[in-house]
């Protein structure tokens, strides 16, 4: 049996930086306290560390996207790749502040210069705090310096331009 790409090739793993040479990363500290459930959600920094984008939050909070790290681990179970839960506790991490980067689209449908969205309001099924949507849901969602760079692959995952 041979695997094979019919129509598209995956557009990575949530978290990774697509275009390294096109991009600025930072080192942050971590805060135990209020950890992120995903790797490429949008951040904010609160008393030095680096936490979620939370209910409420403005588009001036954003500090930028959550990098996944390689090689990694995952939190509770074992998950060499890293690529659902980051580690829990403290720790250093990285945030993406200028370039290319896979996230996991929770909601709309994105498209080549499409405007990105952060859910800060009315969590819902597939759709939690934090999530990035392809479209404005009144005050549940913020614009984010960011656009999309293609149509999301099957399982959700699309490069977002951030800061550039």
């Amino acid at each position: 049996m041979s695997n094979a790409f019919l129509y598209r090739m995956p557009s990575g793993i949530p978290g990774d930086i697509s275009r390294p040479a096109h991009s600025t990363i930072e080192p942050v500290l971590l805060d135990p306290a209020n950890p992120f459930g995903a790797y490429g959600q949008f951040g904010k920094i609160v008393a030095g560390k680096f936490v979620p984008i939370g209910s409420g939050d403005a588009a001036a909070d954003v500090y930028g996207p959550y990098v996944r790290p390689y090689p990694t681990s995952g939190g509770a179970a074992s998950d060499p790749l890293g690529t659902s839960t980051p580690p829990q506790g403290n720790g250093v991490g990285n945030v993406l502040r200028r370039g290319y980067m896979t996230v996991l689209l929770r909601a709309g449908a994105a498209a080549l210069n499409g405007q990105v969205y952060v859910r800060v309001a009315a969590a819902a099924a597939g759709k939690p705090i934090g999530g990035i949507e392809a479209a404005a849901d009144s005050a549940n969602t913020i614009a984010v310096n960011a656009r999309f760079m293609s149509a999301a692959d099957a399982t959700g995952n699309v490069e977002i331009a951030y800061n550039i």
